[in-house]
Order: structure tokens, then sequence, then C-alpha cells
């Protein structure tokens, strides 16, 4: 579970997937000034592998990753032994071969968001 007191990492195919995607220039600048909190991790040669040992790993057991990138990011949580926080399938897949680890965060519970059953209408 991620807390509030954990660091946030990032590797720069994330950087840019994050960035390239924001058109309006001033939150392009906001974005990348939030990036400067977070611990930047380096991606080197034996990532590259990884990512590519990974890919070939799952298209052997017969699922396909439909964006290489992700292989790559997971790699990097691989290599440094950091959990992964997503919302992408294909890290389901990566997941299933079971050395990734998975962030999750714990969504907050109120009476506003718990799901109540629906009222039956009372007959006098």
């Amino acid at each position: 579970m991620l807390t509030a007191n954990e660091d946030v990492c990032v590797c720069g195919v994330i950087l840019t997937e994050v960035l390239q995607g924001i058109r309006d220039d001033k939150e392009y600048a906001n974005v990348l000034a939030s990036f400067d909190s977070f611990i930047l991790l380096p991606m080197t040669q034996p990532t590259f592998l990884k990512a590519a040992e990974l890919y070939r790993t799952l298209r052997r057991r017969g699922l396909t990753i439909r964006n290489a990138v992700d292989c790559m990011i997971a790699a990097v949580a691989l290599e440094h032994d950091v959990a992964l926080l997503h919302n992408d399938r294909d890290f389901e897949a990566i997941e299933s071969l079971g050395a990734l680890k998975i962030a999750e965060i714990k969504k907050p519970t109120s009476a506003a968001t718990r799901t109540a059953s629906p009222r039956r209408p009372r007959h006098r």
C-alpha cells in the first residue's frame, strides 16, 4: 500500500509518457516542476535486456504486451526492487511472472462513498 511518507520514483520513459501528452504550456510547466520531487531511477543496458526478457517470456506463454515501454518500466522497478503503481493491464501480465511488486492505494471510505443497499419502500 502506498502511504503519504513514501518516496515516489519514476524513470525516463514515464517522464516522457506523462509530459508528451500535455498540450497546455502552463500545465506542462507545472507537471514538469512536480517531477522535481520524484526520484529518477536510471535505465542502463541491463534494464533494457531485462525488459526484452520479460517481453519474450510472456510471449512464450501466449501473452503479448501491447506496449514494450511497459516492459521497460517493469524492468526498472524490478532492478531497483520498488513497487509499481499502475493503471494498465499489461503490468498485470508482467506481475504474473511473480517478481514484480505492485503498489496499491487504499481509497478512503466514507459514508458518501460506501455503497448502500437500495431502500425498500415501507408499506403501511
